[in-house]
């Protein structure tokens, strides 16, 4: 299934970066709390779309549950420190390895040309 010749990824993907754009910049009428919850509901929504029209498992679905927990946690004041945010991206990113290797292959030995 396409939408404008691309993938629904791309498009939900460009939806959820627009919409954490748009509270950031600050609405009078839009609190801390309030933006973080508008980003990662979307974000969630975003991911649970994704997770039931792609198959197999897109990472994105994946990427999305960790993107929604990550922003409520930080919304509602859990810090972490810089050690900790760059064992959380690997640990995701080894994850992600483990879940998409099975659904990919390289079509041909590039050694073997």
């Amino acid at each position: 299934m396409k939408l404008f010749g691309r993938e629904p990824t791309l498009w939900l993907q460009l939806l959820s970066a627009l919409l954490a754009l748009s509270v950031t910049f600050g609405w009078d009428w839009l609190t801390d709390e309030n933006a973080g919850a508008i980003v990662a509901a979307s974000t969630a929504l975003i991911g649970a779309v994704n997770a039931w029209a792609v198959r197999p498992i897109a990472p994105a679905a994946f990427t999305a549950v960790v993107t929604t927990v990550a922003t409520l946690a930080a919304t509602y004041g859990f810090e972490l420190t810089a050690v900790q945010i760059g064992a959380t991206q690997a640990i995701v990113t080894a994850a992600l390895t483990l879940l998409t290797r099975g659904q990919v292959s390289p079509k041909a030995d590039p050694l073997l040309r």
